[in-house]
């Protein structure tokens, strides 16, 4: 039997990371501590959610930090180095630890004169 799919490929398309607006996420929190306890699990059912989602988001609307609601790593204000800049700021730290490092590795003799006699 043979497979029109590649032996390798993968047909499934990976995953995205869900994202939550801070007004979705007000709002989830307000009906979530409204709901009587025994549909508190409905409302995350629901929605697909956990506890700790809503744990972590009442924290930071109780600390009265709006812009904490937004997820710095995937929000789209926060600005996105350029390739080569990444790559100079890779290659300026490869270079940083070398010369670091280098001291530690040079010969202790600078000159043929200061060699050791069972080198020359």
């Amino acid at each position: 039997m043979t497979s029109t799919n590649p032996a390798g490929s993968d047909p499934a398309p990976r995953p995205k990371r869900r994202t939550f607006s801070p007004e979705y996420k007000l709002r989830i929190v307000a009906e979530y501590d409204a709901a009587p306890k025994n549909e508190k699990g409905a409302v995350l059912r629901r929605e697909r959610l956990y506890h700790s989602h809503v744990k972590e988001w009442r924290a930071a609307r109780d600390a009265g930090a709006l812009e904490k609601l937004v997820d710095k790593r995937t929000s789209p204000a926060r600005p996105k180095k350029p390739a080569t800049e990444a790559e100079n700021e890779k290659l300026r730290r490869r270079v940083e630890r070398w010369r670091r490092n280098w001291p530690g590795t040079r010969p202790r003799w600078t000159s043929w004169e200061k060699l050791p006699r069972s080198w020359k």
